[in-house]
């Protein structure tokens, strides 16, 4: 199942994980770990922010995969199921014959 993840990292801990290294650590062992098909680092809600877009074979993997950003950079984390515009259409198309 493609998932979207969502990360905002807390301002204190990121600045830290910044000045010691273990912020570009993290996100690259994360980034080499679920080899997202799209990731985007920026600014959200005031703090930095990354979004990863990548398929989820074994939800029992999630807690190894997020937990160093939950422990050293105190992140707020949502993982959510989602769909490109293709699969959309096929989604709605069935819908539609089953209606």
């Amino acid at each position: 199942m493609r998932v979207m993840l969502r990360a905002h990292i807390d301002t204190q801990a990121g600045n830290e994980g910044v000045k010691t290294g273990a912020l570009p650590q993290a996100m690259q062992r994360l980034t080499e770990a679920v080899k997202p098909e799209a990731a985007y680092f920026g600014l959200s809600e005031g703090v930095r922010s990354c979004w990863m877009v990548f398929e989820m074979t074994d939800s029992a993997k999630l807690p190894a995969l997020l937990e160093d950003l939950f422990l050293q950079f105190d992140a707020k984390i949502e993982v959510a199921p989602v769909m490109n515009a293709e699969e959309l259409r096929k989604g709605l198309a069935e819908l539609r014959a089953s209606g």
